[in-house]
């Protein structure tokens, strides 16, 4: 002891070094502030090679923004999502969110923590960073003052695994974390004008989330084409390899077609709800050209699906229809006005290159669906196989169908009314809504024969409407068939006077004749 005390400098002791090294952080401080940016990325890079040179491990960084686009990085969504869900568990500090539109607390590592995963025989480490601008500088969105990052290192002889390996498990895996604890969602087309730039990006659509609860087991419909439905779904969804195989673009095509309340919108639910996809509900009233149309669908993402309902009444579908209007403008308006009224608005070709052009193939896994009162009325290229790969007719309520939503309504398998329900449907036609709404309990006390009774009085009423209306159609027709009975024997008695009128002239034109020839 004796001899350190006389070695000059450590009579200061411990507290002259943490002094020392204080005043060369604050020394470099000073510094950086007055050096130039150009000399700073210099040092920052000699630094960097210097390390590079010294330690064996390789730093990959994961940058939260793009250098590209306004929106997150999927590469850096996808890593926080596979470090909340493999390895948060480990970590010592936290940061909860609650997501727009969810009601589940989000947990994800917070900025400045480290955490370890092994791979196929390979440690990595995980780090996840923030860098806050210096200087006073305005800045217009959050990412130009804070820049979050995740840096993943390793050692370099574990690099060809990393790359080939371990980055892609990363993705796929994260992918799948973000799908199971998303929050589905039901989005709308805002108007273009309302295309303002936010932090993220134009919002070209809003959102609610999706709550609907139907399922294919409450689906008023056969069971057999029920589950044709679900085999279709579920050879979509599982297959992504067998399209790329095929060499066809990952999407496919519904056509739902039958009269109002026979459940095309509860289809919809049900397919989103079995496969968890989000539903982008595509007004097309408020899409100004085919421009706007691209940007809508280019926003959109994976795993979802695209509706546009009543399909016939939202635009001018038809080429004969589009040629007569055409030619009413060209009568009325120069022919400058004409081309730029026909830039403003959705054309059937349009519509055609937005489910089946080059375009329809960016992104993956989705699923377009039209719904239509008229079927015949849509132009046949728009609903062809490849675009409209599958035609669903959403027929009247059937037997099997009554019986799903007697189970619903009043937990009621069978039923003495059965029998005489099952005769009424095959010669009414009734849809499921208005089926359902007879079997609604009208009290929290669910009286089965009540409600069963009443479908029976009401299918009874509905027949009775359609024999009186079929017996006045057929008076109708047969009073038309009167009429033309009476017109023809009008003509027939115009026709015979008229002859009797023409022989009576030639008989007097003879006897003109005669009477001339003696005189």
């Amino acid at each position: 002891m004796d001899m350190v005390d006389d070695v000059p400098g450590f009579g200061y002791g411990w507290a002259g070094v943490w002094s020392t090294v204080a005043s060369l952080l604050f020394l470099w401080s000073m510094v950086q502030e007055h050096l130039p940016f150009q000399l700073d990325d210099h040092l920052a890079a000699l630094a960097r090679r210097l390390l590079a040179h010294l330690t064996p491990y390789v730093t990959i960084t994961v940058d939260e923004h793009a250098g590209d686009s306004f929106g997150r990085s999927e590469a850096y969504v996808a890593a926080e999502a596979y470090l909340t869900a493999t390895c948060a568990a480990r970590a010592s500090r936290l940061r909860a969110e609650l997501p727009d539109g969810s009601d589940r607390v989000s947990l994800a590592v917070d900025d400045h923590v480290e955490l370890v995963d092994d791979f196929a025989g390979a440690r990595v480490w995980w780090r996840k960073t923030k860098d806050v601008h210096r200087g006073n500088v305005i800045a217009w969105s959050p990412r130009e003052v804070e820049r979050r990052a995740y840096r993943l290192s390793f050692h370099r002889r574990h690099r060809a695994l990393v790359e080939a390996a371990y980055l892609p498990h990363v993705i796929a895996e994260g992918r799948a974390a973000t799908v199971r604890n998303r929050q589905r969602r039901l989005f709308t087309n805002n108007p273009s004008g309302d295309w303002a730039s936010g932090d993220d990006g134009p919002r070209v659509w809003s959102h609610v989330k999706l709550e609907h609860p139907s399922t294919f087991a409450t689906l008023a419909m056969d069971p057999a084409r029920k589950q044709e439905i679900v085999n279709d779904l579920e050879m979509f969804r599982d297959g992504k390899d067998y399209y790329a195989m095929v060499g066809k673009a990952w999407k496919r095509g519904y056509l739902l077609f039958g009269p109002p309340g026979t459940g095309k919108s509860t289809m919809i639910a049900a397919m989103a709800n079995f496969l968890g996809y989000d539903v982008y509900d595509l007004e097309l009233t408020a899409v100004k050209s085919n421009t706007e149309l691209r940007k809508l669908f280019i926003e959109t993402t994976g795993k979802s699906i695209i509706v546009v309902e009543d399909i016939d009444c939202s635009i001018d579908l038809t080429g004969k229809r589009k040629k007569k209007k055409y030619k009413k403008k060209k009568k009325k308006m120069p022919p400058w006005g004409d081309d730029d009224d026909e830039e403003r608005k959705v054309t059937l070709s349009g519509l055609l290159n937005f489910i089946d052009g080059l375009w329809s193939a960016c992104g993956g896994e989705r699923i377009i669906i039209f719904t239509t009162n008229h079927k015949e009325k849509l132009d046949p290229a728009l609903i062809r196989r490849g675009r409209m790969d599958m035609h669903i007719e959403m027929s009247y309520c059937c037997f099997q169908g009554f019986k799903v939503l007697a189970k619903n309504y009043l937990g009621v398998a069978e039923h003495e009314l059965f029998g005489d329900i099952r005769r009424l449907l095959e010669e009414v036609e009734m849809t499921p809504a208005d089926v359902a709404e007879n079997l609604m309990p009208r009290s929290k006390k669910k009286d089965a024969d009540a409600c069963l009774g009443k479908l029976v009085k009401a299918l009874k009423e509905a027949k009775e409407a359609a024999l009186a209306k079929a017996l006045a159609g057929s008076k109708e027709d047969g009073a038309d068939e009167d009429d033309e009975e009476e017109e023809d024997s009008d003509d027939g008695s115009t026709s015979s006077s008229d002859d009797d009128s023409d022989e009576e002239d030639n008989k007097k034109k003879e006897m003109s004749k005669d009477s001339n020839k003696k005189g």
